[in-house]
């Protein structure tokens, strides 16, 4: 287990809710960029974090010029290492209630900022052949909860993404360390109100983001434990015949 200790930490969504309580738990161990909409969100968040381990850019990743402007500016502070896509948008509308326009609004951030953001953080962790991207996931996709179609779509879209990008990169670029991450049901805006406190889940995601080892790629962790891949049911025999151990899976 590496954790990584060097480098800028890029954290989107960061002006409230998990994005700041990620931030927060990061800046004690490294400089972390965080981006969000509102600035005064952001300073907010600065107060909160290790003194001069924030640096707060105001960005809307669903513009793709904004994105390339923030991490212009991100870069004068140092090699960025650490990316955690977190920043999403859940406006709760029923279908009937969308317009093509609002429902692609929607992709556009949790979607859109989620590759923009990805492929400018790789503009250097290709050159170095290291670096660490964290997506926080969701299961909406599988089992969409009422009035949640564009964000459903667009989060399940992401997941896909994950899994494309891995195709692409994770045999030429094994130091770039990719997976993504269910932080649960929280108390915040876009969660319920009886959730888990976001600083608890934050804990767990910083030090998952931290956590840098080739064998986390690819991997899909809930909370603080590791997703096991499923097995089929030819694999689950051979395993029992073969004496083979159960495979166990990790936990933060």
């Amino acid at each position: 287990m590496t954790n990584l200790t060097d480098g800028i930490a890029v954290v989107t969504g960061a002006s409230g809710g998990l994005g700041r309580e990620l931030a927060i738990a990061l800046s004690q161990h490294m400089t972390v960029v965080g981006l969000g909409r509102r600035a005064d969100g952001l300073n907010e968040t600065q107060t909160q974090c290790r003194e001069d381990h924030f640096v707060p850019i105001a960005a809307d990743i669903s513009d793709f010029n904004s994105v390339k402007e923030a991490f212009d500016k991100t870069s004068k502070y140092g090699p960025i290492t650490l990316l955690v896509n977190n920043a999403a948008v859940y406006p709760r509308r029923d279908f009937p209630e969308e317009t093509a326009e609002s429902f692609m609004d929607v992709v556009g951030t949790n979607l859109g900022g989620t590759v923009a953001c990805t492929r400018a953080a790789l503009d250097q962790m290709l050159e170095t052949g290291f670096g660490r991207i964290l997506n926080v996931a969701t299961f909406a996709d599988l089992s969409p909860l009422p009035a949640s179609s564009a964000y459903s779509v667009s989060k399940g879209a992401a997941r896909i993404f994950t899994r494309a990008l891995i195709a692409d990169l994770g045999d030429r670029f094994p130091g770039i360390v990719i997976n993504d991450w269910m932080p649960g049901m929280l108390a915040t805006g876009m969660g319920i109100p009886d959730g888990l406190d976001p600083k608890i889940s934050a804990k767990w995601g910083a030090k998952l983001a931290l956590w840098h080892d080739a064998s986390l790629t690819g991997t899909t962790w809930e909370m603080d434990r590791e997703i096991p891949p499923p097995r089929s049911l030819k694999r689950k025999i051979a395993d029992k015949v073969l004496f083979r151990p159960k495979l166990l899976a990790r936990q933060l």
